[in-house]
């Protein structure tokens, strides 16, 4: 990656800080974006201690004039744009369907589904108008094939993902911009420890961990790597196509 450019969004923690670090160490300059600055100063300021290069922008992705922005800082930043990782998502509220509100389901589908969509709209943009071609990962989930109780919202968000991303890799494709769909199991990061504190640890542990082929959780690097390797040239034959690393778990449920 030694001279490409990469933005990922919610880099803050979990997934994304995870892909920023790896593919700054791979040699990329990375611009990584979330809602909570802090957080990403320090991310900054790590990779650069390493010898890397990197910014950070402060970007809701439901909202375009953000999303607009953040791809603009990166040419600014670093002159063209290589990779996008669309990994920003929030779970939401879990509720019954006759008790969700109109409210948090716009709030889930703003950011996970919408946001998306703001990201692949200005990031093809980039790509298209510097006529270089470029890769894009958009996060989904293991719900992007599962429903479960109270999870309506949610999952909603995340199937929608699949023909998305079918979509716009039809469009971009031809222009040398490959677009494919990464759908995480049960992954060690902040968001799926809230969900155990939800489900409890007895839930957690005799049901969804069991049904894991390999028995554990994932480890955000692992994903980070499979996000890699669809952005390299090794992957120059993949793109609309979603990639499921989780253990084992969707075939079994």
């Amino acid at each position: 990656m030694k001279d490409k450019v990469a933005l990922i969004t919610g880099a803050s923690s979990g997934i994304g800080r995870a892909t920023a670090e790896l593919f700054s160490a791979k040699g990329a300059s990375v611009v990584v974006a979330a809602r909570r600055g802090d957080e990403l100063d320090e991310l900054v300021n790590e990779i650069r201690s390493r010898g890397g290069k990197a910014s950070a922008v402060v970007a809701d992705m439901s909202k375009s004039g953000d999303v607009e922005k953040m791809v603009d800082h990166t040419l600014q930043e670093f002159g063209k744009l290589d990779f996008a990782v669309n990994n920003a998502g929030i779970e939401g509220e879990f509720s019954p369907i006759v008790d969700l509100s109109e409210e948090e389901w716009d709030r889930v589908l703003d950011i996970n589904l919408k946001g998306v969509f703001l990201c692949l709209k200005y990031q093809a943009k980039a790509m298209l108008a510097a006529k270089q071609g470029g890769a894009i990962v958009n996060i989904g989930s293991v719900n992007s094939f599962l429903g479960f109780p109270t999870g309506s919202a949610y999952v909603s968000s995340k199937h929608a993902l699949i023909g998305l991303t079918s979509s716009v890799s039809a469009e971009l494709a031809p222009n040398g911009i490959r677009v494919n769909l990464v759908c995480p199991g049960i992954i060690d990061t902040p968001m799926h420890r809230r969900l155990r504190g939800i489900v409890g640890d007895a839930v957690y542990d005799q049901y969804a961990i069991p049904n894991v082929h390999l028995r554990r959780a994932g480890r955000a690097e692992e994903i980070a790597k499979t996000i890699a390797f669809l952005c390299s040239e090794e992957a120059s034959y993949i793109t609309g196509t979603t990639i499921t690393p989780d253990g084992g778990f969707t075939l079994t449920i």
